[in-house]
């Protein structure tokens, strides 16, 4: 008997110090949140306390782009490390495999002796079979591979009573947003009494559409009038490339455009939603506080993918412009020395660094096959750190936006590859080091065709990576010719896939047919 207590402490004293040894490591991911929409990247027309705070006691990263900037594609790269033509999982192309999640960070931190939870919109399917549609279904998703689940079925809702493993806050926090902060505080209590470190990963629903805030912060923005972007508009939107300005992200999105009117309250909605997930992680720090785990607790904040938010006329993401592909990165570890806080970082961090990072933290050597990089090195020794490109790139929706892009700190080249008899390849260079709203395209300047070169040169490197690591399966084998600069409209045109793009009067044409169909039946 004497034996088998003493085996117990033993084992106790163990993880307890195991627990000690490793820090705790919160990922929290907001859905749709462009960078600009938050107070510390320059925003005053926002209220984000805590993540301003948040970034003034961590590391605020100013130029974070999400590979693809779309929710189920860019989940998939967060978890993975991989860009998405390696990860092989977006709307249109298929789940993610098995074998891809299981070297995913919450998978290797849980090998690792990890307490793991996830909560909110998973957004996509962990599957071997079917298509991407799958993340409606239970089966589907990765219940059993964490300690603690408490996701929902595809966008999920922002009514706490439908997600229903967050149900039982419903009465107490009707809205998903807060309800998502009342869970983390269970999961911290219930992590510290397994005597284990966590990872605790939560995607917020907000700010996706339905732009449908906490009435909770009704008096946030009351009376509040906002300011357009300064590249808001079609006039602001001449000098893009025809391609861009075809399908949902230039045509659809109506209530960006409809009236000034709309326009307000569209983004009032936006903005409150966004302080909503601001005022949880309020919550989550302070219960980190009470439970005595904050000083051992990193924590990442970011977000999925931007929003255009009218700028340049656009009103969604996909888009490899600024508003839609970049997203606020802040990492908070209350390790690091004072003197130490508060730093901004201006080189190109991107969402295939999300996983790579948390697994260093964690002290675990990241897969081979991961694309990102080890933050942790930017953040300590940033002249160490050498990564100055990431690729962007689109492989959703219609043919003409399925497109391809280099940037760097000052430098963004987009090469659109579609082709027809009413529009030709076009090229897209942005020094968007003095030209953050995009409104020259230098691509024709004689004074810029070294750097258009320089550009090309990169493209094509990122290119050949692209055709030697393509997953063979989720159609995106064809990205090797699609997005070949020197490939032929005759070569290209197999692999289109012939999907029209709408207009917005078609969109609306669309809407009441099935409005019609359905009082009919």
């Amino acid at each position: 008997m004497k034996k088998i207590i003493l085996s117990l402490i033993i084992c106790t004293i163990t993880a307890s110090s195991f627990a000690q040894d490793k820090p705790n490591i919160i990922f929290l991911l907001s859905d749709d949140q462009t960078s600009i929409a938050t107070g510390c990247y320059g925003n005053d027309q926002v209220v984000t306390p805590n993540m301003d705070a948040l970034a003034k006691e961590g590391v605020l990263f100013e130029n974070h782009y999400n590979t693809t900037a779309i929710c189920m594609a860019s989940r998939a790269i967060i978890l993975t490390g991989m860009y998405e033509y390696k990860a092989g999982c977006n709307f249109d192309h298929g789940p993610l495999r098995k074998d891809k999640f299981a070297k995913s960070y919450p998978v290797l931190l849980r090998e690792q002796g990890y307490y793991t939870g996830f909560a909110g919109k998973f957004g996509l399917a962990v599957s071997d079979e079917g298509n991407s549609t799958r993340h409606n279904s239970w089966d589907a998703l990765p219940v059993d591979d964490f300690d603690n689940w408490a996701g929902g079925l595809g966008q999920t809702s922002y009514k706490t009573a439908n997600n229903k493993y967050m149900a039982k806050y419903a009465k107490e926090y009707p809205h998903s947003t807060r309800a998502y902060a009342a869970w983390a505080e269970d999961f911290i209590i219930e992590a510290k009494e397994s005597g284990k470190p966590f990872s605790m990963s939560i995607s917020f629903k907000a700010p996706h559409m339905p732009f449908s805030p906490d009435q909770y912060f009704d008096y946030v923005y009351e009376g509040k009038t906002y300011k357009k972007p300064e590249n808001y508009g079609a006039e602001n939107a001449t000098h893009l490339a025809p391609q861009a300005k075809t399908g949902r992200q230039y045509n659809g999105y109506t209530f960006w455009r409809d009236s000034e009117e709309s326009y307000q309250k569209t983004i009032k909605n936006y903005n409150q939603l966004i302080h909503g997930v601001d005022y949880a992680l309020g919550m989550i720090r302070k219960t980190l506080e009470e439970q005595g785990v904050a000083d051992n607790t990193i924590i990442i904040f970011t977000s999925d993918n931007g929003y255009s938010c009218g700028a340049h006329n656009m009103g969604g993401k996909v888009l490899p412009y600024e508003e839609a592909s970049k997203s606020p990165l802040i990492i908070y570890d209350p390790r690091t020395p004072i003197k130490e806080r508060g730093v901004r970082r201006e080189e190109i961090t991107a969402n295939i660094d999300m996983a790579p990072t948390i697994l260093r933290y964690a002290g675990i050597e990241p897969p081979a096959n991961m694309d990102g990089e080890d933050l942790r090195l930017l953040i300590e020794k940033p002249k160490k750190f050498k990564r100055e490109t990431v690729a962007l790139t689109n492989m959703w929706g219609n043919d003409e936006i399925q497109a391809m892009g280099v940037v760097s700190k000052d430098w963004k080249y987009i090469f659109w590859n579609y082709e027809d008899d009413n529009m030709d390849t076009t090229e897209e260079l942005y020094h968007i080091g003095k030209d953050r709203l995009e409104m020259t395209n230098k691509a024709t300047d004689p004074s810029s065709q070294k750097q258009l070169k320089k550009m090309r040169k990169i493209y094509d490197e990122h290119l050949a990576k692209l055709k030697k690591e393509a997953a063979e399966d989720n159609l995106y084998q064809k990205y090797a010719v699609l997005f070949d600069r020197n490939a032929t409209a005759e070569e290209k045109k197999p692999f289109l896939i012939g999907k029209p793009a709408k207009s917005a009067k078609k969109e609306k044409s669309n809407k009441k047919n099935k409005k019609n169909k359905k009082k009919k039946n």
